[in-house]
């Protein structure tokens, strides 16, 4: 099945700046590991040395968090689009 993945910004780099990439794939987890096959130099920024999806990496279907609802086995619902949401941190002292 096709799904949609929506890129943020700070990760167009790796995706030759496009916003929107589709993959094959049934889960969530599916389909960020066949995104980082098309685009290799994104896996270091979305998986870390075990495989594992960095804890600042969320990933969104249907507005909810996939953490939340059944983690990178998720199903995707056929039309759903999947949203990377890379945590995002910083400000200034006062």
């Amino acid at each position: 099945m096709s799904i949609t993945l929506q890129i943020p910004t700070a990760l167009r780099a790796f995706t030759e700046r496009k916003p929107e990439v589709t993959v094959e794939g049934r889960t969530a987890g599916e389909a960020v590991a066949a995104l980082a096959d098309l685009y290799p130099d994104i896996r270091a920024h979305l998986f870390d040395e075990a495989g594992k999806l960095r804890p600042f990496i969320n990933v969104y279907v249907g507005g909810k968090n996939v953490r939340n609802a059944g983690g990178l086995e998720a199903a995707i619902p056929e039309g759903e689009t999947l949203t990377l949401v890379p945590a995002i941190a910083g400000g200034c002292a006062a």
